[in-house]
């Protein structure tokens, strides 16, 4: 009578078990395993005297029966490290669970449940970081937000306060600036971590007791996603997403290239009276979307990149990855945007640093440098005009003198004057008139 007894309450444990199981999505074998383990560690600690060398569980699956051994070393120890390689199996007389070993299962049973459920999770969603998810809001506490995936399975939105020293904690916020979610509120999230159960070392504290699935909402590549669902170029890869520069909540700016030159991509993500874009504003809860063109030539991108301001002028120093950019004077203010957005999203989305200036200051900027360059040539030919030279004068044996030659001048200061008397006599025998007196030269 005991022994049917015992076997019913076995075959109702494991009906528990299995059930456990399924509600968790758990593997059963993996779950039975991990309880024998358990339980051996749990006897062999209780009672060192009874298994000094261990002890063995097994549970039979079908009729949930535990059988318990006492391990028995054979052969020789291991030389170097003096401990049994090979034990043999000593069935014990009460394989019955004490109550002590049965508590201690128990939460051991919910420990082993807990780490399994998190090892599937971290199984099937490690391969999907980067992937988009649509969840349901099931709590929501100040620093962060749980969301549900599916039954039994849940996920982790941060949005710790990093002025609370959690930057030192590694904590992080993924939530953009001004959303606040509500219980049963259905969203869309990036993956972008999956915590790995089997790690010994927790970067934060309690980080393991939370949901393992680690999901964004201020990641660019959230952005991307949500193009994917709603353009079907993109998903086709006929319309690449070239690059994306975001400040979450507030602004955002996607740069699009297309494949074929046929198909504007541009039109192609705004989508008919723009539907497709308001679908991925509205899922940002109203952040500003804005779609430009890609072009390989980097002026034109940094221009493209400025929208919807006009642009007069782009110069590019592609070696500093350096920009000017020249505006009309009313469009200044539109192309550096609020507190500077407009230009700071530009840079990110073209990789240059971009200087924007208006037409006017560039004006001024071009006279002065001209007056500038116009002095520095007077300069030079001035002292093209006067180069230091040798004196001219050549002695009657052909010695050129040594000695330079004096500023504005061609001899230096001996020879200066004997050169001045002798063009005065020049200039005085040109003076006479002898043409109509020949013997003036007598």
């Amino acid at each position: 009578m005991a022994a049917t007894h015992d076997n019913e309450k076995n075959n109702e444990m494991m009906e528990a078990l299995m059930a456990l199981c399924h509600e968790k999505h758990i593997d059963e074998l993996y779950l039975l395993d991990r309880l024998e383990q358990s339980l051996a560690k749990s006897y062999a600690d209780l009672d060192p005297d009874r298994f000094p060398d261990g002890a063995k569980v097994t549970i039979d699956r079908t009729s949930g029966r535990f059988f318990l051994y006492r391990l028995v070393p054979e052969g020789e120890p291991d030389p170097e490290t003096g401990e049994y390689t090979e034990f043999r199996e000593e069935a014990v007389d009460d394989p019955g669970i004490s109550r002590i070993a049965a508590l201690h299962a128990k939460s051991e049973i919910a420990a082993i449940t807990r780490n399994a459920a998190r090892q599937m999770i971290y199984e099937e969603f490690s391969e999907r970081v980067g992937d988009i998810i649509t969840g349901t809001v099931i709590q929501s506490v100040p620093d962060f937000t749980i969301i549900k995936i599916r039954e039994g399975i849940e996920a982790e939105l941060p949005h710790f306060d990093l002025r609370k020293n959690n930057e030192e904690r590694q904590e992080r916020n993924e939530r953009p600036a001004g959303e606040r979610y509500r219980h049963g509120d259905r969203i869309k999230a990036l993956i972008i971590e999956v915590r790995d159960p089997q790690a010994r070392i927790q970067p934060v504290r309690g980080e393991f007791s939370r949901p393992s699935i680690v999901v964004s909402r201020s990641h660019p590549d959230l952005l991307r996603r949500l193009f994917e669902l709603e353009v079907p170029e993109i998903y086709d890869g006929v319309v690449e997403i070239e690059s994306i520069a975001r400040e979450p909540g507030r602004r955002s700016k996607v740069a699009v290239s297309s494949l074929d030159d046929r198909l504007d991509p541009v039109g192609a993500c705004v989508g008919p009276k723009g539907s497709r874009v308001r679908t991925v504003v509205s899922e940002l809860r109203g952040e500003r979307v804005d779609v430009v063109l890609w072009s390989d030539d980097p002026a034109k991108r940094v221009a493209n990149a400025l929208s919807p301001a006009k642009v007069t002028r782009v110069i590019v120093d592609p070696e500093h990855t350096y920009a000017t950019v020249i505006v009309p004077d009313d469009q200044l203010s539109l192309a550096i945007g609020k507190e500077g957005q407009n230009a700071r999203l530009a840079a990110r989305l073209t990789g240059y640093h971009i200087d924007i200036k208006s037409e006017g200051i560039a004006r001024d900027l071009i006279a002065k440098m001209r007056k500038k360059a116009e002095a520095a040539e007077d300069l030079i030919d001035q002292d093209q005009e006067q180069p230091a030279t040798r004196c001219a004068h050549v002695s009657e044996n052909g010695t050129q003198c040594r000695n330079m030659a004096r500023p504005g001048s061609k001899y230096c200061g001996v020879h200066e004057a004997a050169a001045e008397g002798e063009s005065l006599l020049d200039r005085e025998y040109d003076a006479i008139d002898t043409s109509d007196d020949p013997d003036s030269l007598i």
